[in-house]
Order: C-alpha cells, then sequence, then structure tokens
C-alpha cells in the first residue's frame, strides 16, 4: 500500500486547489467526497436503501439522488442521520480501501474535508491542513455558493475549529495567498513526501527480510 498523505481545511480553504496542484505531479488523488457521490450513484445499492427507508421523494425524477431532500431528512433527526452513516460510511470505507491498495504512486493524497470531524488523522501516515483565516473562509464560501454571511458562519461553526486542524497537522499549506505562493509550497512538500514514502517503504523492507 502507498504512503498516504491526508489532506484536509476547512470550507472555502482551497483544499481542491492545492489537490489539483499535487495531480500536476502526479500524485495518485483520492477524494473522500468524490467517493461519497460515487456509492449512491443510480444503481448502487446503497440509494437504492435510502429510496427504501425515506421515500422516493429523495430521488430526482432521472432517479439520482436528491441531497437536499435528504438533508432536510435528517437535519433534525440524529437517528435517522446516525442510520444514513451507518448505511454509507462502511462503504466509503471499502472503496476508500481498494483505491489506497491499488494505487502504484509512492504516495496517495488522501483528501478529506471531515478528517478531524470524523476522527480519521490516525488511517493516515502524514496529515497536510490547507489553513486560511476565517474571513479569508467566509469571504470565498459566500462567493462561491452565493450564500449570506450568517449561512457561511453556520456552516463554519459546524465544521472542527481552525485550531483544531492545525493541533492535527504535521504540515501547513498557507492558502491566504495566490497561485504564486501556492505552487513552490507543494512542489517541496512534493518532495518531502516523496522522500517518505522512500523511507517508509524501506521500513517495510527490512522488516520483513
Amino acid at each position: 500500500m502507498s504512503y498516504i498523505v491526508a489532506l484536509t481545511g476547512g470550507i472555502g480553504s482551497g483544499k481542491s486547489t492545492v489537490a489539483d496542484s499535487f495531480a500536476r505531479h502526479g500524485v495518485s488523488i483520492v477524494d473522500a467526497d468524490v467517493i461519497a457521490r460515487q456509492v449512491v450513484e443510480p444503481g448502487q445499492p446503497a440509494l437504492q436503501a435510502l429510496i427504501d427507508h425515506f421515500g422516493k421523494e429523495i430521488a430526482h425524477d432521472d432517479g439520482s439522488l436528491n441531497r437536499g431532500a435528504l438533508r432536510q431528512k435528517i437535519f433534525s433527526n440524529p437517528e435517522e442521520k446516525q442510520w444514513v452513516n451507518q448505511l454509507l460510511h462502511p462503504l466509503i470505507h471499502a472503496r476508500t480501501k481498494q483505491l489506497f491498495a491499488t494505487a502504484t504512486t509512492p504516495y496517495v493524497l488522501w483528501v478529506v474535508p471531515l478528517l478531524v470531524e470524523n476522527g480519521l488523522h490516525s488511517v493516515a501516515d502524514r496529515v497536510l491542513v490547507v489553513d486560511v483565516s476565517e474571513q479569508t473562509q467566509l469571504a470565498r464560501t459566500m462567493q462561491r455558493d452565493g450564500i449570506s454571511l450568517q449561512q457561511a458562519q453556520s456552516i463554519l461553526s459546524a465544521q472542527a475549529s481552525r485550531q483544531q486542524r492545525l493541533d492535527c497537522a504535521d504540515d501547513i499549506i498557507d492558502n491566504n495567498g495566490g497561485a504564486e505562493t501556492l505552487e513552490p509550497r507543494v512542489a517541496s512538500l512534493h518532495s518531502r513526501y516523496l522522500e517518505l514514502a522512500a523511507s517508509a517503504t524501506r521500513q517495510d523492507i527490512d522488516k520483513n527480510e
């Protein structure tokens, strides 16, 4: 299995931009949000289980999941939210493990927005946090999603705090600036992770000899 670097950050921090930069270096990307969407695509057993449980109103006319309708069903109902998590999390975990096992690059960048919230940092060999100020988070989120300041603040307050993420970090990328500051930092970390992955591989070989 490849060396695993977990990439996380709060909403509006620029995780996708950072992940894209690593991808340009040829790194395998395993994105938790992408996997979460894949396991509930039309034809997947999990989607049918959701429809059987909540009713056809959580599906669009084309058969795809109506995420907004599902969110409304579980938003103020902890028991229903737990039921959904118990259905989907094992599927997401199994698919993630499969992608880790089949990766061919020295290390994998595992993009996990809720890494800290779900206590997943111990799964990774290294944790990279994309860090920006709360003011930057709010401004980017409002602009990207077309929402009010109050809505953006509500999303922020539901996530782990900036300090909680930094406390879990092995490495930090300050993404308050532009691409001109981001690219050199990614290149430097990429070199570092290749070294760490090679060292971990050597240790595994030594153990098995």
